[in-house]
C-alpha cells in the first residue's frame, strides 16, 4: 500500500487540455479565424461557413486546433424563450446587432451584425434565424446544403465545356450558403429554372465563363466614383469587371463586400483570385439587385415574371425594348439549353 501511494505520487499529472471555445451553432456564421468547439475540439475557420459542422473532412473550411476540456463542445441551441412578440422587419430601417424582427414568411431572425436594413434571409452574414418557445415557435430557415444545388458537376461541366479553370464547380457549391434561397425557393420545377437563368446570363457576361477579368484596359480607370466618401482605396484603376458578372465600380464592390462580409472595397482582387467570392458577388447581385428593372433577377424567377425579367434586371437599360435583341436573344438561347440540360421547362416570358 505504501509502495502504491509512492508511486501514484511520483507519477506525472497528464497534461490538461485547453480550455473549449463557444461551441458551433449550426445557424451561426463563421468567418476566417474565428473559433468554435465541437466534439472535444476546438476548431478555426479558415473562410466563410455557415451550417457545415467543424470536421477534417467536407469543403476544407475548418482546421483542427486540438483537443480541449470544460467549456463549450455541444452544439449551441437556437435561444429560447417565450412566445416571440418582436417587430416586423422593415426595409432600410437601420439595426443594431441583437435585434430580433418578423420576416414577412413569419419567421424571426436576429441581427448579427449592424446593418442598414438588409433581407433577412438575402443576407445572412448580416442575419442568423432565431426559435422562441411558445405557441408560436418559428422553424429556423435552413442552410442549402450544396448536395440538393440542382445542378450537377456533370451538367455543370455540359453547360460550361470550355470554361476557364478559375470558375470551379467547387466554388459555385462553396457560395450557395450566402444566399440560402437561391435555387431553393419553390417547386422543383422553379429551382431548377432559377439556376438555369442564373447561369445562362453569367454564360452571357463572361463568353462562356472564359473571361475571369473585363477585356478592355482601356475602361479601368472609369469605374472609380470619386464622389464616394469611402472613395477608391485600391487605385482608380482597381474597380474593372471581374468574376461571373463582371462586377464593377467601387461602389459596387463595397455594397457587395459589406452585404458578404468581405472588404472587396480595398481588396477588389479577391474577386479574381477566390473562387467562392466570385461566386458570391454574382449570387449578391442575382438576389439583391434589381439594376435598371424593377425586381431582383431573383424574385423575378420564384414570383413567376420570367426569364426576360432577369435580363431587365442584369442589362435591360442596353438590351431591352428593342435595343438589343440579338444580345437578348443569345441570353434565351443559353436559357433555353440549361434548362433542357436540367431536365425541365422554360416558362413563359422569356424575352424583356
Amino acid at each position: 500500500m505504501v509502495v502504491a501511494v509512492g508511486l501514484a505520487l511520483l507519477m506525472p499529472a497528464a497534461a490538461s487540455a485547453a480550455s473549449c471555445t463557444t461551441a458551433w451553432n449550426s445557424s451561426a456564421v463563421y468567418v476566417g479565424g474565428t473559433t468554435a468547439s465541437y466534439n472535444g475540439h476546438n476548431w478555426s475557420a479558415k473562410w466563410w461557413t455557415q451550417g457545415e459542422a467543424p470536421s477534417t473532412g467536407g469543403s476544407g473550411v475548418w482546421a483542427d486546433q486540438g483537443a480541449c476540456g470544460g467549456g463549450g463542445g455541444t452544439p449551441t441551441p437556437t435561444p429560447t424563450g417565450g412566445t416571440c412578440s418582436y417587430p416586423a422587419w422593415v426595409a432600410g430601417q437601420t439595426y443594431t446587432a441583437g435585434t430580433v424582427v418578423r420576416y414577412t414568411d413569419g419567421k424571426y431572425y436576429v441581427a448579427e451584425h449592424d446593418n442598414p436594413g438588409y433581407d433577412p434571409v438575402i443576407s445572412t452574414w448580416y442575419w442568423d434565424p432565431y426559435t422562441c418557445g411558445g405557441g408560436s415557435t418559428p422553424t429556423p430557415t435552413p442552410t442549402v446544403n450544396p448536395g440538393g444545388f440542382p445542378v450537377s458537376e456533370a451538367q455543370f461541366n455540359q453547360m460550361f465545356p470550355s470554361r476557364n479553370s478559375f470558375y470551379t464547380y467547387s466554388g459555385l457549391t462553396a457560395a450557395l450558403s450566402a444566399y440560402p434561397g437561391f435555387a431553393a425557393t419553390g417547386s422543383d420545377t422553379v429551382r431548377r429554372q432559377e439556376a438555369a437563368a442564373f447561369l445562362a446570363n453569367v454564360n452571357h457576361e463572361t463568353g462562356g465563363l472564359v473571361y475571369v477579368v473585363e477585356q478592355n484596359t482601356a475602361n479601368y480607370p472609369h469605374y472609380c466614383d470619386t464622389s464616394q466618401s469611402y472613395g477608391c482605396p485600391a487605385g482608380q484603376a482597381a474597380y474593372y469587371g471581374r468574376g461571373p458578372i463582371q462586377l464593377s465600380w467601387n461602389f459596387n464592390y463595397k455594397a457587395a463586400g459589406d452585404a458578404l462580409g468581405i472588404n472587396l472595397l480595398n481588396n477588389p482582387n479577391l474577386v479574381q483570385t477566390d473562387a467562392a467570392v466570385a461566386w458570391k458577388t454574382a449570387l449578391w447581385y442575382w438576389n439583391t439587385q434589381s439594376g435598371p428593372g424593377t425586381m431582383t433577377p431573383h424574385n423575378a424567377m420564384v414570383n413567376g415574371y420570367g426569364f426576360g425579367e432577369t435580363i431587365r434586371s442584369i442589362n435591360g437599360s442596353l438590351e431591352c425594348n428593342g435595343g438589343n435583341p440579338a444580345q437578348v436573344q443569345s441570353r434565351i438561347n443559353a436559357y433555353q439549353n440549361f434548362v433542357q440540360i436540367l431536365g425541365t421547362v422554360a416558362g413563359s416570358n422569356l424575352s424583356c
